[in-house]
């Protein structure tokens, strides 16, 4: 948990056109509750990244069910506030001690550990954890605004390469007063199909 980071990040959230009309006119952002979010609940978004917001609005538009018919993506000035940035050691370290929480919480109950997916694309025990972290927090009165994390996704760049084509750093906004503005997305900064 820091304020170390610069304050305010460009964030992409992939949605349906309707829903980033309605974001534009001043409508809330409603938060994602599922048990399989990757850095808990929260509104999620791409940093500095509109292309891989897009990308995910048209795969998510494909899927049996999706509430995305027309994929768009839009912007948002996010200031991280109190951040549980994953890519730091403290936060690391916090992470890991939520992990220990949790697996003691289930053995006392008897219950199974969640279990993440295949392909970490259902990340289950990782949201369970991050869920313990900000219980942990709110018998204190605390609260972080913000989790980000970076995720290496996707195929490798090239033969032995360390770099692939789907990494991201991506931001779920706990706090919804954190995220200043929203601004529609240039159809320069992203392409269609």
């Amino acid at each position: 948990m820091h304020r170390l980071s610069t304050s305010f990040i460009l964030g992409y959230h992939g949605c349906d056109i309707d829903v980033a009309e309605a974001l534009l006119a001043g409508e809330p952002f409603k938060k994602s509750s599922n048990d399989y979010d990757w850095l808990g609940p929260g509104v999620y978004f791409w940093e500095a990244n509109p292309q891989r917001g897009y990308d995910f609005a048209n795969e998510a538009a494909k899927r049996k069910g999706s509430k995305i018919k027309h994929p768009t993506v839009i912007g948002a000035v996010i200031d991280l506030g109190l951040c549980l940035d994953i890519t730091t050691l403290g936060a690391i370290g916090v992470v890991k001690q939520a992990y220990q929480a949790l697996r003691e919480q289930m053995q006392g109950s008897g219950n199974q550990l969640p279990v993440n997916g295949k392909g970490l694309l259902l990340r289950h025990l990782d949201c369970a954890v991050i869920k313990t972290l900000h219980d942990i927090l709110k018998t204190n009165d605390e609260a972080f605004d913000t989790v980000r994390g970076v995720f290496i996704e996707g195929e490798p760049l090239y033969l032995n390469s360390g770099f692939n084509d789907k990494t991201h750093t991506q931001i779920s906004v706990c706090n919804l007063a954190c995220i200043k503005g929203v601004f529609r997305v240039s159809r320069d900064q992203f392409q269609i199909g």
